[in-house]
């Protein structure tokens, strides 16, 4: 199923996402002020819009209701990050994500209702398009062009069958190198013990066994 994200706001940040989450195949649509950003990337994503994303009004003509994720991603500006997402949420918009520059920043969003805070000096875009397009990435980690790490919760068929059952090398040509457990902690892989729902697995793969694992 295709999602659908905006982008409220395009720095450095909101540029990269929107173009990684484009190219993974999601509805993208960017909203900012800057006219000649807007312009450019009319051909580039879904749709583009200029808009005010401070001005109350011009952000609920974005119709972000109809969005599956909303992000919003305008750097130092606190008012407006705090608005947006105030309203994205009273939207009912499934999951709202917002990018703070300070720790009291990712407080103050946390408190108004973002679901997830990205920290800009901690996230990269192509990471977090990642977790976003994928219900089962709680975290993702680029290695070098190829290989890549990340943090999933198991696919339904895989609950209480065992590592050598599954044959996952084979059959989706990935490693996983550990397992979470519940409290946190991470354990080696064991072969023959049964992966439960609620533990998580960190794998090594390349791009394309990872998207054919996140499905």
């Amino acid at each position: 199923m295709v999602k659908s994200v905006a982008i409220l706001g395009l720095g450095n940040y909101g540029r990269s996402l929107a173009e990684n989450l484009f190219a993974m195949g999601a509805d993208v649509l960017v909203a900012d002020r800057n006219e000649e950003l807007i312009r450019d990337f009319s051909s580039r994503i879904t749709a583009a819009v200029c808009v005010d994303l401070s001005v109350e009004e011009e952000v609920k003509q974005l119709g972000l209701q109809n969005m599956d994720i909303v992000v919003t991603a305008m750097g130092q500006d606190l008012a407006p990050s705090v608005m947006c997402t105030v309203i994205a949420k009273e939207a009912g918009v499934p999951l709202v994500v917002s990018k703070a520059s300070s720790n009291l920043m990712a407080s103050i969003l946390k408190r108004v209702g973002a679901d997830k805070v990205i920290n800009p000096e901690k996230e990269s875009g192509l990471r977090s398009a990642r977790v976003l397009m994928s219900s089962s990435f709680f975290d993702f980690f680029q290695i070098d062009d190829t290989i890549n790490m990340a943090e999933l919760s198991p696919k339904k068929e895989w609950e209480g069958k065992t590592i050598r059952q599954l044959n996952l090398r084979r059959k989706y040509n990935l490693n996983v190198v550990a397992i979470k457990k519940t409290d946190g902690s991470w354990k080696p892989v064991r072969p023959d013990e049964a992966i439960r729902a609620d533990e998580r697995l960190l794998i090594i793969a390349e791009k394309d066994a990872l998207e054919s694992v996140s499905q």
